[in-house]
This record gives C-alpha cells, structure tokens and sequence, in this order.
C-alpha cells in the first residue's frame, strides 16, 4: 500500500522564512513595532551594517512587510521611513511567540530583558497592563492548546509526494 506525503516543498513556513528568516529581517521588524521609521534609527537601534540594513529592507519593501514612504528635510534629499503594511503588523504575534521561547530557554538568572504588557486603546478606560501570551486556539474555540494536542494535516493548496 502507498501513503501520501505533504510535499516538504510546498510549504508556508518556508515561504515565509525566505521573507523574515534571515537574522536581521525580525530584528528590523520589531523595531518598526517599536516605532523605528527611519534608516538611522535603524541602524543606531540594531548596530548594523549599512550595506545589510540596505538589502533586508529591500526585501521587507518586495515581500510587502514594510512598504517605503518619502520625506524629505529641509535642505536635504528626500530620502525614506518605513511603515509596516498590514502584513508586517502580522508578524508581532510571531515576535512575541519567539520572545516567549527565549524567555523560556535562554533568558539569562535575572530574567527575561523585555516584558510584553497589554496597553488598552486610547479611549478604553481599562488600564490593564499584564503580560501579553500567545495561545494556541483551534477554531472549535479550545483555548491553550498543548503542543502535543496539534498537528499538521493536508490544506487545501497540498501536493503530494509519493512513497513507495
């Protein structure tokens, strides 16, 4: 008998790490979350190279992450700041997750550097401020899903590979 395998391929993850799985792409993307719009703030917030900063924004501005707008100083060039499209502003849960895990595994004795805090609207009046988590939750509506509890299964865009 001969089973079916998702086609490795064929992947989302993949996908996505051709977009942001280059150390610098999420550095660069977190801080756009954190406000960061312009080339120097960039560079003097990640202490990267110029020419790398160049390249990793290039391809966050193809890929639709970040998307360029001009300005220009008074005497000077017009030169650019960079926004997150809807699609950056996606990736915060993954930023998130990825803090979770090395909060968990790699924060040194004293704790983890940065806390993640729910900041109500602007016209919410609850001041809330506890730790943000990411969950997993099926669209049943099964909260806080253990690991072990998921799995990956054929989507509607799988192909296959045949085993013998």
């Amino acid at each position: 008998m001969r089973t079916q395998r998702i086609d490795p391929v064929n992947c989302s993850v993949a996908r996505a790490l051709a977009v942001v799985g280059e150390r610098w792409s999420l550095l660069i993307v977190r801080e756009a979350l954190d406000g960061a719009r312009r080339f120097g703030e960039f560079r003097a917030r990640l202490g990267i190279a110029s020419n790398l900063l160049s390249t990793r924004l290039d391809t966050l501005v193809a890929a639709g992450v970040l998307r360029r707008v001009p300005y220009q100083e008074p005497g000077d060039r017009q030169r650019y700041e960079y926004h997150l499209t809807e699609q950056g502003l996606d990736l915060r849960p993954t930023l998130i997750a990825l803090l979770e895990w090395g909060d968990k595994y790699l924060a040194g004795p004293e704790g983890p550097s940065v806390v993640v805090r729910h900041r109500p609207a602007d016209d919410d009046d609850d001041v809330c401020g506890e730790p943000v988590r990411v969950t997993l939750e099926c669209a049943g509506g099964h909260t806080h899903l253990p690991s072990s509890a998921v799995h990956r299964a054929p989507g509607p865009g799988a192909r296959f590979l045949d085993n013998p």
